[in-house]
């Protein structure tokens, strides 16, 4: 984090942030979420981000997901997610949240293997899943999975006055 300002740890692991340009009665207010926090925000949601390489730049890619037994599927067609997958690439997926006036949010970043699910049985019961590919229009027909070797995740609270905004929205 750029900047000055002041910054004052927590006991459960969070801390709170004061900036240099924020009013004198405001701070942030970071915590750091639990693996088992961590996979229900995740579980709550359907739109994440994939980051990976392509041609050795990095690039984070959209995609419609579900988390089953702490794994994350998406469906996509032949490019470069699909190529990490073949490759067995170590890959990040990042989802969040935040409420309309972005005061409050949460960031789960999870790290692990990408692989392209080629096995007839685990495909059939991946088709059975609640999982559209609504941007390819049906044109998804390829099944990766990322498995859940790290977790973490933090979510943050505006303080204005000594009172804590409202919660936050899934992504």
């Amino acid at each position: 984090m750029t900047g000055k300002g002041s910054y004052g740890p927590f006991t459960d692991g969070g801390c709170q942030i004061t900036l240099d340009g924020m009013k004198r009665d405001e701070a942030l207010e970071f915590t750091i979420l639990s693996r088992a926090e961590c996979l229900d925000l995740l579980a709550a949601s359907s739109v994440g981000r994939v980051g990976t390489t392509s041609g050795a730049l990095p690039v984070v890619l959209p995609v419609n997901f579900v988390l089953n037994d702490e794994t994350i599927i998406f469906r996509t067609v032949p490019g470069t997610k699909l190529d990490s997958a073949v490759a067995g690439a170590v890959v990040a997926f990042e989802c969040d949240g935040y409420d309309d006036e972005g005061q409050n949010g949460w960031s789960v970043m999870l790290q692990g293997i990408a692989t392209e699910v080629i096995d007839p049985s685990r495909l059939e019961s991946f088709r059975n899943l609640p999982l559209e590919a609504w941007a390819l229009d049906g044109a998804a027909h390829h099944y990766v999975t990322i498995d859940s070797t790290l977790v973490t995740g933090r979510r943050f609270r505006r303080i204005v006055g000594g009172k804590k905004a409202g919660g936050a929205r899934k992504a």
